[in-house]
């Protein structure tokens, strides 16, 4: 294990964190606000640790598949630990595992919530909430390989660990500027939704925190009912903005090449629009209100199925109350998620293409035993490898959601709430049903309960793995029987 080498990608982590806080220390500035100074310490502590980290590049910076993941599963948590010190130090979340679950939430772009009152947070905290997903959205290696070349050959280990999806591929030869262009296209939907939102009247300081909470598909608001007391226009435009987020990026990768034909053959695309579609036709006509209008109507059921199959988790409705269909609808998609190379969650449209197709081809092997065939999957053939990447996958989910709900049920809330709560924390949406449903919160649970949810927040984020190896005893034996051989090497 190289461990020089992931400190100095850690130290890097927290120097970039440390200049991302400079947005919520300049809000309080703006406004005036005394909590400014908690975030200009706490950015000086991780700008001074990281430099301690990164004052001398290693002599060996190269590593393999284990360090890429034991390196991004630690980014993230301490990412996530440093990032909970403000609301820690003003008190505005008092309890170390309310705050460290809300950072968490903000930066895995889940968007549970333990607040009640949302709108009694400093506008710099409210800020620096929703700036997690815009952060987490697209990942902070991701970042890093945009910025620095560290790791020379080795950065794809990072990237295959921090991305979503079966597969990750390069846009162009290099990470770098495969990251660098992920990031400008990121940066570019990103300002083109604030200023459609300003556009919309919206002030300022909601339209960067919506746009930051939707282009990382989050979902942490402003207010208390979320987006519901917006007007239909801006209902609209996050609605639009939530399902294009829900696309591959490699989609705008070809429209910005202009390889329209490549773009418009993206089969994860069309399954993804395709259920969008169906599921709003569905719960329009499953949850229909006689007392509003047919626009309204529409509305609501887009945007609440944009909200969850993207895993966004915004509302404009108590959508609890829908009819038992609607509901189950809105529970398959939160399993469904977005597209793989995204900034959704969920276990992403690609894998459950391929593995219907594969559950296809099984079956017809049974009428034509001698018959040979392959699953094809954007017009490729899927490797076996890539096979067996999601058939472990799906065993990983299953084992690790059913000890999840096994373990919070320990809280005695009814299985619904268990149930959903560990599907919108693992899937990272934000709410589910009944006790954890759109206008309540997670407050109520033990801190057993939330770090177990903790826990399924990083997991579903991080796609479970690097997470996995991080907790896996025999890595670590193997990394101290290598240190001792290398000091026994020194020695002599």
């Amino acid at each position: 294990m190289n461990m020089k080498s992931i400190s100095y990608i850690l130290g890097w982590i927290l120097r970039i964190e440390g200049v991302f806080m400079a947005l919520p220390a300049a809000t309080a500035w703006v406004y005036g606000e005394r909590e400014g100074w908690t975030y200009v310490a706490v950015l000086a502590l991780c700008l001074v640790l990281g430099q301690l980290l990164t004052h001398k590049k290693p002599h060996n910076p190269s590593f393999y598949a284990k360090e890429g993941f034991v390196t991004t599963a630690l980014g993230w948590i301490v990412m996530s630990l440093f990032g909970c010190l403000p609301f820690l130090i003003t008190g505005e979340i008092p309890s170390f595992v309310d705050a460290l679950f809300e950072t968490v939430s903000g930066f895995t772009t889940t968007g549970a919530s333990i607040l009640s009152d949302v709108e009694a947070l400093s506008h710099c905290s409210l800020i620096w909430r929703s700036f997690t997903h815009w952060i987490g959205g697209m990942g902070v290696l991701v970042f890093l390989l945009a910025v620095l070349p560290m790791v020379g050959g080795s950065n794809m280990h990072l990237m295959k660990a921090e991305s979503p999806g079966p597969s990750v591929g390069k846009l162009v030869p290099k990470v770098r500027f495969t990251a660098q262009i992920l990031y400008q296209l990121y940066i570019v939907l990103t300002v083109l939704e604030f200023i459609l939102l300003l556009l919309g009247r919206m002030s300022v300081f909601e339209a960067l925190c919506t746009a930051f909470g939707t282009a990382g598909t989050g979902g942490f608001g402003v207010r208390n009912d979320s987006i519901a007391s917006y007007s239909p226009y801006i209902q609209w435009v996050v609605t639009i903005f939530m399902i294009l987020f829900g696309v591959n990026f490699n989609v705008y990768f070809f429209i910005y090449i202009r390889k329209l034909r490549d773009a418009a053959r993206c089969e994860e695309m069309r399954w993804y629009l395709g259920i969008i579609a169906a599921a709003t036709v569905l719960i329009c006509a499953n949850a229909y209100d006689t007392a509003l209008t047919l626009e309204h109507n529409v509305r609501n059921s887009a945007f609440q199925v944009a909200s969850i199959i993207t895993t966004t988790g915004f509302a404009t409705v108590n959508f609890d109350l829908w009819p038992e269909l609607s509901r189950t609808i809105l529970v398959m998609l939160m399993f469904c998620g977005a597209c793989a190379g995204s900034t959704g969650g969920g276990l992403k449209v690609s894998r459950f293409v391929i593995a219907a197709k594969s559950l296809g081809n099984y079956i017809s092997t049974f009428l034509h035993p001698r018959a040979v065939r392959k699953v094809k999957f954007e017009d490729k053939d899927v490797e076996p490898e890539t096979l067996r990447a999601i058939l472990v996958y799906f065993i990983a989910v299953v084992f690790i959601f059913a000890v999840s709900v096994l373990l919070v049920s320990l809280d005695n809330f009814d299985q619904i709430t268990n149930f959903t709560a560990v599907a919108a924390t693992f899937n990272n949406i934000g709410p589910g049903l009944n006790a954890v449903g759109p206008t309540c919160n997670f407050a109520g649970f033990s801190a057993f309960a939330k770090c177990v949810m903790i826990f399924d927040m990083l997991a579903g984020r991080l796609e479970i793995f690097p997470l996995l190896m991080l907790l896996y005893p025999p890595l670590w034996r193997e990394s101290i029987s290598e240190a001792r051989r290398r000091k026994a090497r020194a020695a002599r």
